[in-house]
This record gives C-alpha cells, sequence and structure tokens, in this order.
C-alpha cells in the first residue's frame, strides 16, 4: 500500500509540475540564472559563494578538502532550515509555497556547488563553469541518465573544461534544472499529504529532504569537480 501511495505522489508531482511553472511564470530558464547569479554575487546575510569558500578555506588553514566538507555541512543547515521554512501548509498551498520553495533551494545548492568549484580553482565567471554548476545541482542519478540518453553531452566536469562554451547548453541546461526543481518540491509535498493527511508533518518532511538533497548534492561536486590544471 506504501508503495502504491508513493507511486500515485510521484506520478500527481509530474503531472502538476509543468502546471505550476505555467502558474509561476518566474519559474522558467531566466529563474535558474538568477539563482546561480543570487548564488555567485550574495544576497541579504549570504555573502558570495567565493568569499564564503575562501572564509572556510582560511577558517581551515588551507586545507581544501576540510574546507569543502565545512561548505556541504554549512549548506545542509542552510537548507534544512529553508525545507522547514517553505514547506509548511499541505498541498493544498503548493502553487503558493512552491516557487518561494524552489527560489531558496536552487540558491543554496548553486551555492555550494560554486563555493566547491571555486576552491578547486575553476573561473565562476566562465560560461562553461556556470553550466557545469547548474548540471551538478541535477544530482548524479539524473545526471547520468541524461548522459546516457544523449541529452546532455556530458558530465559536470567535462562541461566545465570543454574546449569551448555552447551557448545552446545554455538554454537546455537552465530549462531542465527549473523542472526538476518542481518535481522535488511538488513529489516530497504530495507524498507528505497522501501518506499522512497532516500538513505540520510537511515541515519536517521537507526540511530532511532538501538537507539530504543538499548533502548528495554537495557529495556530487566534491567528487566530479577535480582541481583546475594551471596553464
Amino acid at each position: 500500500m506504501a508503495s502504491l501511495k508513493k507511486g500515485l505522489a510521484l506520478r500527481t508531482a509530474q503531472q502538476l509540475a509543468p502546471k505550476v511553472t505555467q502558474l509561476a511564470p518566474g519559474l522558467t530558464q531566466s529563474f535558474v540564472r538568477e539563482a546561480l547569479h543570487r548564488a555567485l554575487v550574495g544576497v541579504g546575510p549570504l555573502p558570495p559563494a567565493a568569499e564564503a569558500a575562501m572564509a572556510q578555506l582560511h577558517e581551515q588553514h588551507g586545507d581544501v578538502d576540510k574546507a569543502v566538507r565545512e561548505l556541504i555541512e554549512n549548506h545542509v543547515a542552510y537548507a534544512t532550515v529553508e525545507g522547514l521554512t517553505t514547506n509548511l501548509g499541505g498541498l493544498v498551498t503548493a502553487a503558493i509555497v512552491a516557487p518561494a520553495s524552489i527560489t531558496g533551494l536552487a540558491l543554496i545548492q548553486c551555492r555550494l556547488v560554486a563555493g566547491i568549484v571555486h576552491l578547486r580553482g575553476h573561473d565562476l565567471d566562465d560560461p562553461r563553469v556556470r553550466n557545469a554548476i547548474l548540471v551538478c545541482v541535477l544530482g548524479e542519478d539524473t545526471v547520468t541518465t541524461m548522459v546516457k540518453r544523449r541529452q546532455l553531452p556530458a558530465p559536470p566536469m567535462a562541461i566545465a573544461t570543454a574546449p569551448q562554451h555552447d551557448p545552446g547548453l545554455d538554454r537546455t541546461v537552465s530549462t531542465v534544472l527549473a523542472g526538476e526543481l518542481v518535481s522535488r518540491v511538488l513529489g516530497k509535498r504530495v507524498v507528505t499529504t497522501v501518506g499522512k493527511k497532516v500538513p505540520l508533518v510537511g515541515g519536517a518532511v521537507g526540511a530532511v529532504a532538501d538537507g539530504w538533497s543538499t548533502f548528495r548534492v554537495g557529495r556530487y561536486a566534491a567528487r566530479e569537480f577535480l582541481p583546475a590544471r594551471r596553464p
């Protein structure tokens, strides 16, 4: 019964995702690029990704691997709080709160990956690197599947170090990531509502789901992005 409910929930989320995207015009490729931009330049109390990364590097006395681990732990904490505060209310309010939840999660995960990329010596101003950051946020499983289906040309590290920038990849990556983020947010909200029918539980599920998702993205980025080769 539990698996049947979960399957129903996931199918429902897949059907709702494009509708919510239509209801919220900001959930487009421009929204994804804006989330990345804010992650790179800073927003509110969060300093720019590179600045935060260098602060961790200094704190860890120049040990890049330890700085990467600290970045992951910090952003998992950010995502957990974000997940708790934006997932209260249950499925009824999904169309209203989904944009805030998606924006928060995209910003946090882009910032985490960008920080790791910076620590590994890659240029955050390089459009190839920016596409690679967004691809990494999709998650390893999604990236692996898309590469096998030739929906993506390569994994993040190969995109970041490609001989030249492919402008056509900008639209593909942004559109796919927007859809993926919508599906994640709606999926966890539907699962919570179908399984528990207690709106408050959605906050706990959202916190755990966003925190775990961010941890996996961070670990993927840490494995994927090798130190940049210096000329």
